[in-house]
């Protein structure tokens, strides 16, 4: 008899694990966030997952805070044998993760023990990582701490942004968790415990990590660029307010200049970090839509 599970997934990564799984097991409910305000017009919108399970008809919660009484009267009452995980954005508390009689199991956008943590895409790419990947794994009470069942690697390419690395390693979590869990529910794949001495930790981002740092080098700021995309989204203080830099690039140049002073390279902006130079290719004033960095310069008389 298939196990009977419980998807819990909020964001675009977790869409294609729950298409998936509901093509070959029994999926009987859906735990994902709550609808939230999105855009300019603060649009009250829901998470991608409950989009899909609107489409393929599952039953589903949006619990505030997965420990509320509701939200745990539902659990039980599905009654599952297996619970997958995969970006829900909460922490599962003992008492659910002890709810299924196969426990919960985690999709995990990386190679852990490195980046575990909320935000391992984005840290895989700031920190120039050569590749990453995603891991199956058994969860315990901790921060993605929990046992190994598989694992499979991805090239970090060197125009990847979050968005992008995203989607492949969203598609990879799906096969690899599909390829994964008959051999854990036979009992043929055993949970392996992670080596905690290599663990390092990928926080939760926040706007202001998006400000650059001209100190740093011009390696660390273009990784900067494309880590932050889309959140938080890079960005300087610019006459008018902030301007958000979509895209950028290194120039292999010597200015002179002191870091964060501005300038026009071949027909760019351009602003000195400290090591290197930090061309503009893609920027976005406020109030206004991304456009391209020689375009903006038409508009910015002061800029240099």
């Amino acid at each position: 008899m298939d196990p009977r599970i419980v998807f819990m997934g909020s964001p675009d990564f977790a869409v294609p694990a729950l298409r998936r799984l509901a093509q070959r097991y029994a999926v009987v409910g859906v735990v994902t966030q709550p609808d939230r305000p999105a855009g300019r017009g603060q649009t009250l919108t829901p998470p991608p997952v409950k989009v899909l399970a609107q489409e393929l008809k599952l039953p589903f919660i949006q619990p505030v805070k997965l420990r509320q009484t509701e939200a745990l009267e539902q659990l039980t009452r599905w009654a599952p044998d297996l619970i997958v995980v995969a970006a829900f954005g909460q922490i599962l508390r003992p008492q659910v993760l002890d709810l299924p009689l196969q426990g919960c199991i985690n999709v995990h956008a990386a190679l852990l023990p490195r980046w575990r943590g909320a935000a391992p895409i984005t840290a895989a790419i700031l920190h120039g990582d050569s590749k990453t990947g995603v891991t199956i794994m058994r969860m315990d009470p901790g921060v993605d701490t929990g046992p190994i069942l598989s694992q499979r690697a991805e090239p970090v390419h060197q125009d990847d942004t979050t968005i992008s690395l995203s989607l492949r390693l969203s598609e990879l979590g799906a096969d690899l968790l599909l390829e994964t869990l008959p051999g854990y529910l036979r009992g043929e794949i055993l949970p392996q415990l992670q080596e905690n001495t290599f663990a390092t930790y990928a926080p939760m981002l926040e706007k202001e990590d998006g400000a650059l740092d001209f100190n740093q080098t011009a390696v660390d700021l273009e990784r900067l660029v494309r880590a932050f995309q889309p959140w938080p989204g890079a960005y300087m203080e610019w006459t008018g307010g902030l301007l958000k830099i979509q895209r950028a690039v290194i120039a292999e140049s010597s200015t002179g200049l002191h870091p964060g002073q501005r300038m026009v390279h071949l027909g760019f902006p351009a602003v000195q970090p400290g090591p290197g130079l930090l061309l503009l290719t893609e920027v976005k004033p406020a109030g206004k839509k991304p456009m391209p960095g020689n375009i903006f310069l038409q508009g910015a008389r002061n800029w240099a």
